[in-house]
């Protein structure tokens, strides 16, 4: 096809394509697992023929390339956009104003009624660029519009001549930070102000474009709803909800109960997190500053709903106060996924776990309230680039047994089950994986000098690193197995590499440790001869989904063991058991339904189950009684206390180890037996390859419920009320 025809023309003029792609640098457009999500989603909606547009800002520079000093984590400028991007179309053209500060001024208008308008602002452009996402196996091209901030005026040469020199480059360069960086840090003020600023100028450009393409076919805004339907990928962008009450209300002039009737019809929230903390808020004194016409606008809304809810409950006050979006305390929050709520028609988990304690625990009230406006939609990966794509040679083994109606219908890998005994099958199925091991080790000694052994068993935990993904258990159980291996060297030990990848957000101190301590505790490890050929632990910098691409193919176990109850789903593990590996984890998240899917006894569980977690959390639980009776983890435990793994800071982990004996938070400790168990039985399966192989396949049989095709489908049909448009080209239609 195309790709070799190119593949055969770059060779001729001398380069070699793989190569070539090797120099293209990963878009900086997200952070995480959101991010990867988003793209995912936008490559299914062009697949399934959904008219959609996408919205997000281009970055000057992405989340940051991590680099290592002394096991430390270094955070460098990831400069993705330096030697230009050939995908974005710049769209000069397409420039909107965003405005800040200012003050609201209140004014009669020309009917004699009392209105409100935001003025003195500071402005800033956003200007548009293009990135045409194409869909598979048909002419359908969507687009995802991304937007750079721009000085709404060019150099102040009055001020320069005035010799106010720094007064005029600051005004110019103050715009453009907007969209220089993805995720400031935000433990200080001004980092908090500034990605609020980004948030609302996504919003603002994202929804003036929107309001523009439907005044091109509609002069009223009554029939907006059943043309627009805008979905909130978590509350990032929720300031949206009062900007289009602004929009309406003060632009438009329409009266506050038509205009909440429309907004309340256009939007719908995914919500992605169970965690207290990551639910986000905002300081009322920083939104009145940067935003204070949509401060004035949440709290009507907020007084509205409230009013509505005391008619329903007039003798709850506490209810009231629980369901409020201002956090009433010392410095007054506005907590959004409650206005994301309250503006949404429809509120998503996106696990069936994590929907159903959406309903029970963190959005109890409102579950209440609003049932009927819970659903979930379990997260999906498309096939297209995590199997056809990423591992071409797992791809043509399936689609010349089974053909490949998998590629738009993954449902069809099913076909694989009954080719996973076969002797034959099997064997095919062990060089696949044995090919992408070698690749992987002779990339990584080609980028990091490090060596490991493809016979060995791959161990993998690649993700974001945060303590409730416990990483943490992981490196401890990994001190545990190297005592192990020096205190009976006479004992058969399968020899095992444990890769783990993952970034730390900058501020964030207990993330940043643990990737110090393993890098530490690799060190030490892989430079002792006693455990050489046994046990390797390798942390691979600067994780991104290119690096993920090399990884998951070669991948044998991955590990995704999250306290049960705090990982909303996940779509690492979905993309692991497309491409035949093999999960530890716990109950919690997408685990549960790929356990069904996959069947239970082709994939391997440990720990307490979210209902378990709660139980002890709230009977006191007591991380001591844990561990004293398991000498081998207290003696992992004082190792990385007194400075064993890191000889020149021995206090350097005092604070991880204080974190584990005295509290705990995640129960790394409680869990601790039932993962070493969990582990001792991957390890005893690994030794019969014929079972292992038969688990692998079925694990790829059984992943046809995670494509986003069917997770877009089901947003199309029971959210946006959305269906396929056909694209023809020169009178032919593709399907």
């Amino acid at each position: 096809g195309i790709s070799q025809a190119g593949e055969d023309a770059i060779r001729k003029i001398g380069y070699d394509l793989e190569e070539l792609q090797e120099l293209e640098h990963d878009a900086g457009l997200g952070n995480g697992g959101l991010g990867r999500l988003a793209a995912c989603f936008m490559e299914s909606m062009a697949t399934l023929q959904l008219p959609a547009h996408g919205y997000g800002i281009r970055y000057e520079f992405g989340i940051f390339k991590q680099q290592f000093e002394n096991g430390a984590q270094v955070e460098a400028p990831d400069n993705w956009l330096e030697e230009g991007y050939p995908w974005e179309i710049p769209r000069w053209e397409v420039v909107y104003p965003v405005h800040f500060f200012g003050r609201v001024k209140k004014y009669t208008n020309e009917k004699g009624k009392l209105s409100r308008k935001w003025v003195e602002t500071e402005e800033v452009l956003a200007m548009a660029y293009d990135v045409p996402i194409a869909g598979f196996g048909n002419h359908t091209v969507n687009n995802l519009r991304l937007w750079s901030a721009k000085p709404s005026k060019s150099f102040d040469f009055q001020l320069f001549n005035s010799g106010d020199y720094i007064q005029a480059v600051e005004e110019t360069q103050r715009s453009g930070t907007i969209s220089k960086v993805l995720y400031p840090n935000d433990q200080g003020f001004s980092g908090k102000e500034l990605r609020l600023k980004q948030q609302y100028f996504f919003v603002a450009a994202s929804l003036q474009d929107i309001i523009l393409r439907f005044k091109v076919h509609s002069e009223t805004f009554d029939k907006f709803p059943e043309h627009v339907s805008i979905q909130l990928n978590d509350t990032h962008p929720s300031i949206a909800i009062p900007e289009l009450m602004r929009i309406f209300v003060d632009e438009e002039g329409l009266e506050w109960n038509e205009a909440w009737a429309i907004t309340t019809r256009v939007f719908a929230y995914t919500n992605h997190t169970v965690l207290p903390e990551a639910l986000e808020r905002w300081s009322v004194d920083l939104m009145g500053r940067l935003l204070p016409r949509h401060l004035e606008i949440i709290y009507e809304i907020n007084d509205l709903f409230l009013e509505s809810v005391k008619e329903k409950y007039p003798d709850d006050a506490d209810l009231l106060q629980r369901i409020s979006f201002i956090e009433e305390n010392d410095h007054k929050q506005i907590r959004m996924p409650y206005l994301s709520i309250v503006g949404s028609h429809t509120i998503n988990g996106v696990a069936e776990l994590h929907t159903e304690l959406l309903k029970t625990t963190v959005f109890k009230d409102f579950y209440k309230l609003f049932p009927e406006r819970f659903q979930n939609k379990t997260n999906g990966i498309t096939p297209r680039l995590w199997l056809r794509n990423t591992n071409p040679e797992l791809s043509e083994l399936i689609s010349e047994k089974i053909g490949d109606g998998w590629i738009t219908d993954l449902q069809k890998l099913r076909k694989l089950e009954p080719f996973a005994d076969d002797p034959e099958f099997q064997e095919a199925w062990r060089s696949v994986k044995r090919i992408k091991k070698e690749q992987l080790a002779n990339w990584l000694k080609q980028t990091s000098g490090v060596i490991i052994d493809p016979e060995s068993l791959f161990d993998v935990q690649i993700k974001r690193i945060h303590e409730y993904k416990r990483q943490l258990l992981n490196i401890l159980h990994v001190i545990y197995l190297y005592n192990k291996i020096l205190e009976h060297p006479e004992l058969p030990f399968v020899p095992r590499t444990i890769l783990l990848a993952g970034k730390a957000a900058p501020g964030y101190y207990m993330a940043k440790l643990i990737i110090n301590l393993a890098n530490d505790v690799a060190r030490v490890i892989n430079s002792d001869p006693a455990v050489q050929g046994r046990l390797n632990l390798v942390f691979v910098p600067n994780y991104n989904v290119s690096v993920a691409e090399k990884i998951i193919p070669a991948t044998d176990i991955s590990q995704h063991i999250s306290t049960a109850g705090t990982e909303a789903s996940g779509t690492g593990n979905m993309k692991f058991i497309l491409n035949g590996a093999l999960i530890q984890g716990t109950m919690d998240g997408a685990n549960i339904e790929i356990a069904e899917e996959v069947g239970r006894e082709n994939i391997f569980t440990f720990g307490l189950s979210s209902d378990e977690v709660s139980i002890l959390a709230e009977s006191g639980y007591n991380p001591r009684v844990s561990y004293q009776n398991n000498p081998g983890l207290i003696e992992a435990l004082s190792m990385i206390n007194t400075g064993y793994f890191n000889r020149d800071k021995p206090h350097l982990y005092n604070d991880l180890y204080n974190s584990l004996v005295f509290e705990d938070k995640y129960m790394l400790l409680e869990d601790f037996a039932s993962y070493d168990e969990c582990r001792q039985k991957v390890m005893n399966t690994w030794k019969d390859q014929n079972t292992w192989t038969r688990m692998s396949i079925l694990n790829t049989a059984g992943s046809g419920k995670f494509s986003s095709d069917r997770t877009i489908a089901e947003y199309a049909k029971d959210i946006w009320g959305l269906e396929a448009v056909t694209v023809e080209l020169q009178g032919k239609k593709v399907r």
